[in-house]
């Protein structure tokens, strides 16, 4: 498990927003509504509610700083 600020990464960023099936599932409304992971995965869901509570986007550090 990962503590503190998390390392971004633009070539894993830009593939997650221009992959095939994110441009399929969007345009056919495949898409579950919020917090229904608790229900397709919970243990996937636990990890990363616990994942994003113990650590620090970059992202949001910039803008903090900046703020």
């Amino acid at each position: 498990m990962k503590f503190g600020v998390r390392r971004p990464s633009i070539r894993k960023s830009f593939a997650a927003r221009t992959s095939p099936a994110r441009f399929v599932r969007h345009s056919l409304g495949l898409k579950a509504p919020r917090g229904y992971g608790w229900l397709t995965n919970p243990k996937r869901a636990a990890y990363n509610r616990v994942y994003s509570r113990t650590s620090i986007s970059f992202w949001s550090l910039l803008a903090r700083l900046f703020r």
